[in-house]
C-alpha cells in the first residue's frame, strides 16, 4: 500500500502548542469529583456549566464508552547495600500476549519492562532485597533482579509465594502521578487518582477523562436512557512523552494494550452511530478496534495490531462501522474467544477521519501532546478556540483538571 498525500503532509510541531501558565495546572481535585467545570462545545457553540449536569448534553441514545483500567502503583523504591536508591517504574509484563491484569494475579514471581532511575548503580543479575511488614507478626520478602540491562527486564519473586503481584505492590508501590504536578504522591491519590469504575488492573497514568465520574452521574446517565459500556486499555508512561521532532511524523508513538470482550463488542453492534466515548484512550481503542476489522476483512492479518500510519495508507472504499465490527465479532466467534487481546500505535492526528466516535469527554492536555493533535483532528481549527476559552474562564488544566465534551459538526 502506498501513502496516500496526506499522510505525507507536513505536520508542525509549533501550531499545536499554546501557553499554559503554571496556574492553570491542578494540582489537586476538585471535591466532591463531579463538581468539576464543564465546557461544552456542540458543533460550533460553547457552553458553561458543571459536570455533574453532563447528562444533559448528551443526545438520547447515546452509547457512552469507558475505559476501565486501572492506575497501579508502579512507582518502586528499593536500596543496594551501598545505600544508592533505585526507583524502579513498572511499564509493561514481558510477556505481550498476557493482559497486563493477568499478569497483577501472578504469583511467586513475575518479569516487567522497567524504567529503571539510577540504573548506572544498579549491576546486571545484581539482587535487591526488601522486607515489608503487613502486620506485627507476617511480612512480604520481595527481590528484584534486572535481568536484561539493554530491555530494562526486571524480575521480581516474593515471600509467601501465593500472593499475587497485585498484592505486593499495594504494599510495595506508589501510585504513579503525572510529573508535571512536581509533588509526592499521598494516601489521598489512591482513591482520587482512579475512576469509580476502575476495574481491570494495569495502567500506569489514569484515563483522567473518566475521574469526573461519580455513582450520582451514572444514575443520571440510566435515568436519560444513555446506555454504557467498558472496553480496557492499559494506558501507558508514553502518554506524557512530549513530542521533540518538527514534523509530528517522525515521532516514535508508544504503544498501548488493548482488551475488549465479545460481550462488549455486541453492545457496540447494537448502536455502531451513537458512540461517545470518555477520554483519549477510549477513542483511540475504539477507533482501533475498527481498523482492526479492516485488516479482518482484508485478510491482511489476523493479529491485533495497529500501526502508527496504518490509517492513513489504506486505499480503496472502507467498510462500515458495523462491517467492520461484525468482522471482528465473527472471527471470535470462529475461534471461541471471549475476548481478544491486541496493541495499538495509532497516532490520531490532524487529517485522520473519524469512523466511530461522534462525541469527546476530556480534559485539557498539554501543549504539543500527542493528546492535542488528538483533539485538533477531532474538532479542527476550533481547538484553539475551546483551549482559549477554557483559560479565559479560568478552567483548570490537565489530569486532575476540568472537563469538556466535543462535539464536531
Amino acid at each position: 500500500m502506498s501513502p496516500n498525500p496526506s499522510f505525507l503532509t507536513e505536520i508542525l510541531l509549533e501550531e499545536y502548542t499554546y501557553h499554559l501558565p503554571e496556574e492553570h495546572i491542578a494540582v489537586f481535585p476538585v471535591e466532591p469529583r463531579d463538581h468539576s467545570r464543564l465546557l461544552v462545545y456542540n458543533k460550533g457553540n460553547i457552553t458553561h456549566t458543571n459536570f455533574y449536569k453532563v447528562t444533559d448534553f448528551l443526545p438520547e441514545g447515546t452509547l457512552l464508552v469507558f475505559n476501565d483500567t486501572k492506575v497501579i502503583p508502579a512507582r518502586l523504591y528499593f536500596r543496594r547495600e551501598t545505600g544508592a536508591l533505585i526507583e524502579i517504574f513498572l511499564l509493561q509484563p514481558q510477556n505481550h500476549s498476557q493482559t497486563a491484569h493477568e499478569a497483577m494475579r501472578q504469583t511467586g514471581s513475575c518479569t516487567w519492562q522497567c524504567m529503571i532511575g539510577n540504573k548506572k548503580r544498579w549491576k546486571e543479575g545484581e539482587s535487591l532485597k526488601m522486607l515489608l511488614a503487613i502486620s506485627v507478626t507476617e511480612s512480604i520478602a520481595v527481590e528484584a533482579v534486572l535481568t536484561d540491562v539493554a530491555q530494562n527486564l526486571v524480575r521480581f519473586s516474593w515471600s509467601p509465594a501465593n500472593l499475587p503481584f497485585s498484592d505486593v505492590l499495594a504494599k510495595l508501590g506508589e501510585i504513579p502521578l503525572p510529573p508535571y504536578l512536581n509533588r509526592k504522591a499521598s494516601k489521598k491519590d489512591e482513591e482520587t487518582y482512579q475512576t469509580v469504575y476502575s476495574r481491570n488492573e494495569g495502567a500506569v497514568a489514569a484515563p483522567t477523562a473518566g475521574l469526573h465520574f461519580t455513582d450520582v452521574v451514572f444514575a443520571e446517565l440510566k435515568a436519560k436512557g444513555i446506555e454504557t459500556e467498558f472496553i480496557t486499555l492499559h494506558v501507558g508512561a508514553g502518554t506524557f512523552q512530549p513530542i521533540k521532532e518538527k514534523n509530528v511524523w517522525q515521532h516514535p508513538m508508544h504503544i498501548e494494550q488493548i482488551v475488549f470482550t465479545k460481550s462488549s463488542l455486541e453492545n457496540l453492534l447494537q448502536k455502531p452511530e451513537s458512540i461517545f466515548v470518555v477520554g483519549t484512550t477510549s477513542m483511540r481503542s475504539i477507533e482501533s478496534l475498527y481498523w482492526y476489522g479492516v485488516k479482518l476483512l482484508r485478510k491482511e492479518t489476523t493479529n491485533f495490531f495497529i500501526e502508527k500510519v496504518y490509517p492513513y495508507q489504506v486505499e480503496g472504499q472502507l467498510p462500515t462501522i458495523s462491517e467492520s465490527f461484525h468482522a471482528i465479532y465473527n472471527y471470535m466467534q470462529q475461534h471461541n474467544l471471549e475476548e481478544i487481546v491486541g496493541e495499538t500505535q495509532i497516532l490520531i492526528v490532524p487529517g485522520y477521519q473519524f469512523k466511530v466516535c461522534k462525541g469527546l469527554i476530556t480534559n485539557y492536555h498539554q501543549p504539543g501532546s500527542t493528546l492535542i493533535l488528538l483533539v485538533a483532528a477531532f474538532v479542527g481549527e476550533d481547538w484553539k478556540r475551546i483551549y482559549q476559552e477554557a483559560l479565559n474562564n479560568g478552567y483548570r488544566f490537565l489530569s486532575y483538571g476540568d472537563s469538556s465534551v466535543l462535539i464536531p459538526g
